[in-house]
């Protein structure tokens, strides 16, 4: 929905993703943020904390790949 965030996290390995609808604002420790459209693609290297926001006026779908380490969790809240 317009307005939701993930909220800050990490991933013990890489996250590839593509927007498929609507427009996210990506924000990654130590980068400046990126608005993302749909249609386009970012890259979340391992373990770096990292916020997706829906910052478009409709709802936002993303498609996302996770390269984790068997057994880990995909996801971990940030400290």
């Amino acid at each position: 929905e317009p307005g939701v965030a993930a909220g800050r996290h990490t991933h013990p390995g890489e996250e590839l993703g593509y927007v498929l609808e609507g427009k996210l604002l990506l924000e990654i420790d130590g980068q400046p943020p990126k608005t993302i459209n749909a249609g386009e693609t970012f890259f979340v290297p391992a373990g770096l904390v990292h916020d997706g926001k829906n910052i478009g006026t409709g709802k936002a779908k993303v498609l996302a790949t996770y390269v984790v380490e068997k057994g880990k969790p995909v996801a971990s809240p940030a400290k």
